[in-house]
């Protein structure tokens, strides 16, 4: 189906995704996705507009092709979630095409993605996740492997890092400072401070590791010495949460999920574990914290100008 796409709108579509590489930092796994979801709804406006996709075509777009769009994908069981994400990559897509050519892209910005119950991350509790950093060594026969699994969990939970950032770190990066430099999604730049027992992880594993750690090389690697794998850490962590009875929701994700909740209990500030987290926005901090909506328009009120003027 995608062969029928035209050469203008393929065009258009590596621009927009050279574009968000460029500009906005987009990831390689953020960009697969958008072109997936770009493509497929050019695939669907080729065949419903009797097989013509040229520019001209997708600037004439209107409300009732979106709707025949989205409930087509509803009808061959894509997940509202899935297609509220695929709705908001093409939803980018037609701003900057617009911009770029001149057309207002009214009717494509204007369709309203499909409602769903957002799931709510479910953190562990503080014993929990200690009871998994201190678990997860025992799975692996090797030392220096343990090292390098309790390292990485401690500082997904210690530190609050997505699991990408933190294998994302280099060879030079060790012994950790006081402050690590994250560059996180979309490009957006935070200072992280590192505990000590952080630190500690990082200069065991190293000390063990058999691999040499160049300054520019990651600095956790798996067994042949490569760049270690997220699957790797996230299997680790499914066999020590299976061993200690913790529900299948105990993901490294989890762990990041868990520095904040656990942050905000000890009486932390949500701004400031919104700029530890590395989040453009304070709702997906409240979403990652659990903390009540009275919370959240606490520390608006508080920090909103006409609050202090």
């Amino acid at each position: 189906m995608t062969l029928e796409i035209s050469a203008a709108a393929r065009d258009a579509l590596a621009g927009w995704l050279d574009h968000e590489k460029a500009l906005n930092g987009a990831s390689e796994n953020t960009l697969r996705a958008y072109r997936a979801d770009v493509l497929g709804f050019l695939a669907f406006m080729t065949s419903h507009s009797g097989g013509t996709s040229g520019l001209e075509s997708l600037e004439r777009v209107t409300l009732r092709d979106m709707r025949a769009w989205m409930a087509h994908e509803r009808g061959r069981g894509v997940a509202a979630r899935s297609l509220a994400r695929s709705l908001s990559a093409v939803k980018s897509f037609f701003r900057w095409l617009g911009a770029r050519h001149g057309f207002e892209p009214t009717a494509v910005l204007s369709a309203r993605a499909p409602r769903f119950q957002k799931k709510l991350p479910r953190p562990l509790a503080e014993d929990a996740a200690r009871a998994m950093i201190d678990t997860v060594p025992l799975q692996s026969p090797k030392g220096w492997i343990g090292a390098r699994d309790v390292a990485v969990v401690t500082l997904l939970y210690g530190c609050g890092l997505r699991i990408s950032e933190a294998l994302g770190l280099k060879g030079g990066d060790a012994p950790l400072p006081d402050t690590l430099r994250i560059r996180g999604k979309g490009g957006r730049e935070r200072m992280v401070p590192v505990l000590p027992a952080a630190r500690r992880a990082v200069d065991a594993y190293t000390a063990l590791c058999p691999h040499e750690l160049g300054a520019s090389a990651p600095l956790f690697r798996g067994v042949r010495g490569g760049a270690l794998n997220a699957r790797q850490i996230a299997r680790v962590m499914e066999t020590t949460r299976m061993q200690l009875g913790l529900p299948a929701t105990a993901t490294p994700h989890a762990m990041r999920h868990s520095f904040a909740t656990h942050l905000l209990n000890a009486g932390g500030d949500l701004r400031t574990i919104q700029d530890l987290l590395g989040h453009a926005s304070l709702s997906t901090t409240q979403a990652y914290t659990a903390v009540d909506t009275a919370r959240l328009m606490e520390v608006y009120d508080s920090a909103h100008p006409k609050a202090r003027g």
